[in-house]
């Protein structure tokens, strides 16, 4: 069950916060000339940080998106980082993906999370469906703790209930992307790729540690 009272709180944090975007900016750079750096992933080392784990990648999702104005595409990103999964090639994919190519469906913050699972547990060879039972797997968990956490799965329902009280519509024109900025949607729909990206997490350290396959 969502917990509005929290999310408003977070919002209004968000609404506040001070970004250091010469920080942020940078750590992107290196991303834009290195790629996503490769890591060996420690199960003990990863069980042992879990919590902060979890509260840097939800940390960068929200400053990812502040940054780069896309949802799905920061929650990935941070998630990609934080793991050493994919590459940049999967970033520029997610490009039309806010708001499910802006129509108001899929939260940006789902299909990032989502994308992340799969990279982490799918496979290359496209018979293994082994693998594909275990993301599938993976991903319905992860829809079910994304909606009892926010309330909703889709973008219209987010602004509607939780953020705006209606549906902004910011890819409609620029007079909508003006009103949606103005109203500090970059701040605020932050939270949502921060969700998802530490709701995904969880799952793939679970996956990790052995606690859930």
């Amino acid at each position: 069950m969502a917990e509005y009272q929290a999310l408003q709180a977070k919002l209004e944090e968000l609404g506040l916060r001070k970004w250091d975007l010469p920080a942020i900016g940078a750590r992107c750079e290196i991303f834009a000339v290195r790629g996503i750096p490769g890591k060996t992933l420690s199960r003990d080392a990863i069980v042992a940080n879990k919590q902060q784990i979890l509260d840097r990648l939800q940390r960068r999702a929200e400053e990812y998106n502040f940054f780069g104005r896309n949802c799905a595409r920061s929650g990935a990103l941070a998630l990609m980082e934080e793991f050493g999964l994919g590459n940049l090639e999967v970033i520029r994919a997610l490009s039309p993906f806010p708001s499910y190519g802006g129509t108001g469906w899929m939260c940006g913050g789902v299909t990032g999370g989502l994308i992340a699972i799969g990279l982490y547990g799918g496979s290359d060879d496209i018979r293994n469906q082994d693998a594909v039972r275990n993301t599938i797997g993976m991903a319905r968990r992860f829809m079910v703790c994304f909606e009892e956490e926010v309330g909703a799965l889709t973008c219209r329902k987010i602004h509607e209930d939780i953020v705006f009280g209606r549906f902004m519509d910011p890819a409609a024109s620029p007079e909508n992307m003006k009103a949606f900025g103005e109203a500090q949607g970059f701040e605020k729909c932050s939270l949502f790729p921060g969700i998802g990206a530490r709701i995904a997490a969880e799952i793939i350290i679970e996956n990790i540690s052995g606690e859930k396959n």
